[in-house]
């Protein structure tokens, strides 16, 4: 075969195999050199397979930045794999490709070596694992569908601490995910800093200092630059720019991303996780959840990494729990929701909600300061850090009752680091409350109050965010209102809510009723925010 990219070029003719070889696939997310699909492979008969097929690059409107940072990843990788001394067929994308789908593309390889199975580690999507577990059928060969070992918790071992609970509640699982990994825990089984969780320390609104780190940055590589070129191409009419790129691409680089976050921003991250800012993208996020996810850092490694700082003086406590909760807990919580409640899980709206996405989510096109913030930092860069995810663009879809089928499909498209089994539940379950508190005990919903308190956003916005029923005021703060009016009957009860009724119950009926006109007025006319 030739890659047709630069950097790769190697010719093999396919006649060499010997018979019988097993075909390998690794999938765009399983881009680690220890992925349980090459356990006890044969280099010399086994087939690698690996390609970027328009269906799984179509299928969502991925934005431009996770495509180029996919395609360029696996093209590293394969130059790797073949470096290290794997035969590898890999498909590079064009819309013209013979073949379309993965399908296509292992079934042709099957018939050319006399594949004598298929093997593969667990996808990160019900979609796709639907289609690779009927395979066997269509393609006629065995298919071997191997545990993903990258996780911390088996699918079964999170079935099985889930069995019988009548609320699950991550805090408690990852306190398991702990003990079980012995990160940040005494020789005597205690956690480190005498309590499990520093969340209440994790709340400060950052005000410019200390001045935050320059990102990471890594220029493109010629195999980067030419995928570039590609999607820019192929890819034109797709949500983001491919300006600026500057992700890494190979585990080395990715590696050096982790340590960039160790020295310069994980000592201050605990302190300003929560915090948005106006003139800062990135502020003390770490930015490494794409490099997890799609294989290039191990996330026992990094959580390592990260309490090694703890111990080193480096780092105080509350960041270092604080950034492993993340990895350890909700990465690992949301993995087992998703697939002990696939595919069901996956059409939940227990809100009844049914307005559809403003188009503004797309253009950033609003008059809301922390939306247009939001969504234009979405767009240039594919990333924004968890609570403008939770607490501004998300917030405003619970409020606004969009659609969960519609917000979760745009996650799962702008966000670099969005795959199925991770960005359905945090979107349907935490953001959108759809599963009806299954995931999370309270609908995280908030007036411009709480945007106000983590950002300087309402000081520069169109709206007011101390008035709630004049024309130029802030839409958060009615729209909160009318959805704890509307859904009385799904939070009246809900011991965490009983304030927020009590509140709302005591207001004079006039200004209830204002505020119902507000947001009534504003849900009309939400294109118009």
């Amino acid at each position: 075969m030739v890659y047709p990219f630069v950097g790769i070029a190697r010719s093999f003719l396919i006649g060499g195999f010997p018979s019988m070889a097993n075909l390998i696939l690794i999938l765009g997310d399983q881009l680690t050199r220890n992925i349980s699909a090459l356990d006890n492979a044969d280099k010399d008969r086994d087939l690698v397979v690996m390609a970027e097929v328009h269906e799984e690059a179509s299928y969502t409107n991925h934005h431009k930045k996770k495509i180029v940072l996919l395609f360029s990843a696996m093209r590293h990788f394969a130059r790797q794999l073949e470096s290290d001394g794997w035969q590898v067929h890999y498909q590079a994308y064009h819309p013209d490709n013979e073949h379309q789908s993965l399908e296509a593309v292992v079934g042709e390889q099957v018939k050319q070596i006399i594949a004598k199975s298929v093997i593969t580690t667990e996808c990160g999507e019900w979609r796709l694992h639907e289609q690779i577990s009927g395979w066997h059928e269509r393609l006629g060969v065995p298919v071997e569908i191997r545990p993903d070992s990258r996780f911390i918790a088996t699918k079964q071992e999170f079935a099985d601490w889930a069995e019988g609970r009548k609320q699950l509640r991550m805090e408690f699982f990852y306190r398991e995910m702990r003990r079980k990994t012995g990160l940040l825990m005494t020789s005597d089984g205690e956690p480190e800093g005498g309590q499990w969780n520093f969340d209440a320390d994790n709340r400060k609104k950052w005000t410019g200092k200390p001045p935050a780190p320059a990102p990471f940055r890594i220029e493109p590589d010629a195999i980067t630059q030419e995928v570039i070129a590609l999607v820019d191409e192929h890819f034109s009419d797709h949500f983001g720019t491919t300006d600026d790129f500057h992700f890494a691409v190979t585990a080395e680089d990715a590696q050096a991303a982790l340590e960039h976050f160790i020295d310069y921003a994980l000592p201050c991250f605990g302190d300003y996780q929560d915090a948005i800012s106006d003139n800062e993208d990135w502020l003390f996020h770490s930015i490494l959840s794409p490099y997890i996810n799609s294989g290039l850092l191990d996330p026992v490694a990094v959580c390592e990494a990260a309490a090694q700082a703890w111990y080193s003086g480096r780092a105080p406590i509350n960041a270092v729990e604080g950034f492993v909760r993340q990895i350890l807990g909700w990465r690992e919580f949301v993995r087992g929701i998703y697939w002990m409640n696939m595919p069901g899980y996956a059409k939940e709206n227990r809100l009844g909600n049914t307005r559809a996405l403003p188009w503004f989510y797309w253009t950033g096109d609003t008059k809301m300061r922390c939306m247009h913030k939001a969504i234009d930092a979405t767009r240039r860069n594919a990333y924004a850090h968890h609570i403008q995810r939770l607490m501004v663009t998300g917030n405003f879809a619970l409020l606004a009752g969009i659609k969960p089928e519609e917000i979760c499909d745009w996650y799962l498209a702008v966000y670099a680091d969005a795959y199925d089994w991770v960005e359905l539940p945090n979107v349907l379950g935490m953001v959108m409350h759809a599963d009806g508190g299954y995931l999370g005990s309270k609908p995280y919903a908030a007036s411009g109050k709480y945007i106000q308190r983590m950002s300087d956003h309402c000081a520069n916005c169109h709206y007011k965010v101390n008035k709630a029923t004049e024309d130029d005021a802030c839409p958060f703060n009615a729209l909160y209102w009318h959805f704890i009016d509307r859904h009385r009957d799904d939070f009246a009860k809900n011991p965490r809510m009983g304030m927020m009724y009590r509140n709302w119950d005591k207001q004079k009926p006039e200004k209830r009723e204002a505020l119902l006109q507000r947001a009534e007025y504003l849900l009309a006319n939400v294109e118009q925010l």
